[in-house]
């Protein structure tokens, strides 16, 4: 089926029109996507968590799901109303699609006494991520900062993330652990999806408001059946998006945080932190915008040698190590290092800040560390030294 096939029911659309389906219909949605050639995934129930997973239809969807988090815990609920998106995020981000956890760089072997490097296939079948969430595609945008668009762009990346076609479904149900509206990121989609899906049960049934995000979205809803969003639709998202920005109970103050954090390299909280600090990784782990990799060269009988990619961690004592140790040799600077980078210097290096505010550092932190409390702890001792500060010059 072509892209341009304009032989299904819905109407001709544009950007930023809204239209309603109902669940049999984005049935239709991702079947469709399929047809076109699209590898289709999206959330699915595994290992009792929302894992990403293969979906062909609304069934393949966590139905019923609901997520509990708070600090350290995360587990999972079911009711039997039907709906398709009700729960926030799990430990696995997108990311791991376009930045793989571990991958071969290149292979040399020798051949009748030549060296011959080879390296494996990086094409893919585009993908379709149906279901998303906001944060989710902010940290998308934030990688391909990092990883396409900066000066050393990872092919690796670049090639997955060709052609990726993004149905975002927008938030209805934050997590305990969730704070997208301080960092910008959410409950509704920003730039970076085609299309928005928001998901509606009420008096006139269960369906979704779908909103255009790009030409190629209006394209392939133009081949699935769908209706004008009624103006008590539009109300009725609207309404929605404000109660689940007031359900979030978790706030970054962001304003002045990149300074702030950059005066405070000597405060005591980092101590503080680092006397409940695991230096396990988890937070890095999860985290859907977190980059750092180690490179290592293998060796096989035949004299074969592969250079391999894998994920790393701020965390571990090697990822800092040059030739007398390590230059991070305590879980306090580890710790520093991770926060002030993700919420200071990472805006210096690509004019952005590295946290969207999804909650898993806070979820799935064994000692349950909560990143928006340190940082409101760091800002209230510095505006307390501040203030001594004032007093004394006074006197």
């Amino acid at each position: 089926m072509s892209l341009h096939d304009r032989s299904g029911l819905g109407p001709n659309l544009d950007v930023e029109d809204l239209v309603v389906i109902r669940p049999d219909q984005l049935n239709d949605l991702i079947a469709r996507l399929g047809d076109l050639g699209y590898e289709t995934k999206g959330p699915t129930i595994g290992d009792g968590a929302i894992v990403p997973g293969a979906v062909r239809g609304t069934s393949d969807l966590p139905v019923g799901a609901r997520d509990a988090q708070s600090p350290g815990r995360y587990r999972l609920e079911y009711s039997d109303d039907g709906h398709l998106f009700e729960w926030a995020v799990g430990a696995r981000s997108w990311k791991a699609e376009f930045f793989a956890p571990r991958e071969r760089q290149w292979r040399a072997v020798i051949v009748d006494g030549t060296l011959r490097f080879t390296e494996p296939t990086k094409s893919a079948r585009p993908l379709a991520i149906i279901g998303a969430r906001p944060c989710e595609v902010a940290a998308i945008s934030v990688l391909d900062e990092v990883l396409m668009n900066g000066a050393c762009p990872d092919t690796g990346y670049d090639a997955r993330r060709e052609g990726l076609f993004v149905v975002v479904a927008e938030c209805t149900a934050p997590g305990g652990t969730c704070f997208c509206a301080s960092m910008g990121s959410g409950p509704s989609a920003g730039p970076g999806f085609d299309l928005a899906l928001l998901e509606l049960d009420d008096a006139d049934g269960h369906r979704f408001v779908v909103r255009v995000g790009t030409a190629r979205g209006a394209e392939v809803m133009a081949g699935v059946s769908s209706t004008s969003a009624t103006d008590a639709d539009v109300a009725a998202r609207a309404q929605a998006l404000d109660r689940s920005i007031n359900r979030m109970h978790r706030h970054l103050q962001t304003e002045g945080l990149a300074a702030l954090l950059a005066r405070s390299m000597e405060s005591p909280r980092w101590d503080q932190i680092a006397e409940r600090c695991l230096s396990c990784g988890n937070c890095t782990l999860v985290c859907p915008t977190c980059f750092c990799s180690d490179f290592r060269d293998t060796t096989d009988v035949s004299g074969a040698v592969e250079r391999t990619r894998t994920w790393s961690s701020c965390f571990d004592l090697d990822h800092s190590y040059l030739h007398g140790g390590p230059v991070r040799a305590s879980t306090s600077s580890r710790y520093r290092q991770w926060m002030s980078h993700k919420l200071s210097t990472w805006w210096d290096q690509f004019d952005t800040s590295g946290c969207v505010g999804c909650g898993r550092c806070i979820t799935w932190c064994p000692v349950g560390i909560d990143i928006t409390e340190e940082a409101a702890a760091i800002r209230g001792d510095d505006e307390a030294a501040r203030a001594v500060h004032v007093e004394e010059e006074a006197r």
